[in-house]
């Protein structure tokens, strides 16, 4: 295995869980309001160019991290609306 493997799926790793902690809060709690929607809608746009990238390229590890980051985001946006009334 390659360096540049190592750090594409220690960049896997960290590129999905970084959010997970958030997710595992939000679902827990059932609360949202300290949740900007400025980041989600960032974190969103990030994937989908990363994404982009990763199928031009075409970069394997970039393109596995953000589809699966999407999702999470896609999760916590939907936490978001879900949750939005909750106090």
């Amino acid at each position: 295995m390659e360096w540049a493997d190592i750090f594409g799926y220690a960049g896997i790793f960290t590129g999905v869980s970084f959010m997970l902690p958030q997710v595992y809060r939000t679902y827990k709690t059932k609360s949202v309001e300290d949740i900007s929607w400025g980041m989600l809608l960032l974190f969103l746009a990030n994937c989908l160019v990363w994404i982009g990238y990763g199928i031009l390229l075409p970069a394997f590890a970039a393109l596995v991290t953000n589809a699966i980051a999407l999702v999470v985001v896609l999760f916590q946006i939907v936490l978001k609306f879900a949750y939005r009334n909750n106090p």
